[in-house]
């Protein structure tokens, strides 16, 4: 079933030859609303989008590993207040990199609710601005993934911080400490404990950090920026090309060793779905609970104080937005810049993925494609046709 305007909004992008393909599946209760696709694999339209196409998903994996680390709360293995000191000592007696270029340190341990909120004191590489993010861009930690988790955890941990844990909100590589946290924790491998709690009981048979051989041609050419220190540029290119880009080296796709908080996963449109429903009730396919609906209140709610709004991804303000335990969650409707809803919440990731989670409507949304760095409003195009498409009330 396709919404007319949703394909619409899709097809525009790829006449002006911006994306090579999009796909995108939205519901409302146990109706699909939309789903389809246009374009195709390639930019030169050699190869159409396979079904069941699998996405390098980036920080899409975030709201994943972060329900997992909310499912082990809820089993007692983990608790928000936990220092990650306390699994991994390298991370104590951290010390903090003042504008000045003086080194202090830091007030307060660093606690797993930091880690979800983005309020550790990590950054990225791309995050433009950042004082300590040359440090990270000079040990390579963002994109080397020949490195165990335990190895860039090595490198994270001896670099500076960049403010007090608790006194911003800043996007980081945190999820990729709450990945290491729930390793250390349980005593498990993260892919393990992954499709142990979500990918097996919610039929996720097509995401994980690693593809078969068989399935290796349904994996999608990436496209856009070939350095993770361009994908928040200050001076973004005046027109958006399909240039071809090899991620393998930050994002293989053949090493089942290969594992990360932050980035990492593949996934297809109808299984990343899948997850989003799961999110509505915390209930899976046979109707066994995932998470208790405390624990969905919980992860809904706002975290971040007045002071620490807008949240910024870079440049990039997100207005109307607040960050509760792993997802952005719209809390004002008054500085929403396209169509939402109040409590609507979700996340993207770095090659123009994105979804959303309404409860009030029961409506969820993903959109699929792969370009690294792209600042069009897709995304926003394609959920404002979809909340145009919802059934008048």
């Amino acid at each position: 079933m396709r919404s007319t305007r949703i394909e619409a909004a899709a097809q525009r992008y790829i006449d002006r030859q911006q994306f090579a393909g999009i796909e995108w599946h939205v519901q409302q209760g146990n109706n699909c609303l939309s789903a389809g696709k246009v374009g195709f694999a390639t930019a030169d339209q050699s190869a159409v989008i396979p079904d069941n196409a699998i996405y390098r998903i980036y920080s899409m994996t975030k709201p994943i590993v972060s329900v997992l680390a909310l499912m082990l709360i809820e089993a007692g293995r983990l608790r928000l207040f936990d220092m990650v000191a306390q699994y991994n000592p390298a991370f104590a007696g951290m010390r903090v990199l003042l504008p000045d270029g003086t080194l202090a340190p830091a007030l307060r341990p660093i606690t797993v609710e930091d880690l979800l909120t983005h309020r550790a004191g990590f950054t990225y590489e791309f995050i433009t601005g950042c004082h300590i993010a040359p440090g990270y861009d000079a040990i390579n930690l963002s994109e080397d993934g020949s490195v165990s988790l335990d190895e860039m955890m090595i490198k994270l941990a001896a670099q500076p911080l960049a403010f007090q844990p608790g006194s911003q909100f800043r996007y980081s590589v945190a999820t990729d400490v709450l990945a290491h946290v729930i390793e250390k924790a349980t005593g498990e491998r993260l892919s393990d404990l992954l499709k142990e709690h979500l990918f097996e009981p919610l039929d996720m048979n097509d995401t994980g950090f690693w593809v078969p051989q068989a399935e290796q041609g349904r994996i999608m050419p990436m496209y856009g920026v070939n350095d993770i220190r361009n994908l928040s540029p200050i001076s973004p290119p005046p027109r958006q090309t399909l240039t071809p880009t090899d991620v393998h080296q930050m994002y293989p796709c053949d090493d089942p060793n290969f594992a990360r908080g932050g980035h990492g996963l593949f996934s297809t449109t109808a299984d990343y779905q899948k997850f989003a429903r799961m999110l509505l009730s915390g209930r899976g396919p046979e109707g066994q609970t995932l998470l208790s609906a405390a624990t969905l209140k919980m992860m809904t709610s706002n975290r971040i104080p007045p002071e620490q709004l807008p949240l910024k991804i870079g440049i990039g303000a997100l207005p109307g937005y607040g960050w509760g335990l792993g997802f952005r969650v719209m809390i004002d409707l008054g500085q929403a810049m396209s169509l939402t809803n109040l409590g609507e919440f979700g996340w993207s990731g770095a090659a123009s993925t994105f979804f959303w989670v309404d409860p009030e409507h029961q409506m969820t949304g993903v959109i699929m494609t792969q370009y690294l760095g792209s600042i069009l409003p897709m995304a926003a195009d394609l959920r404002t046709a979809a909340y145009q498409a919802l059934p008048a009330s």
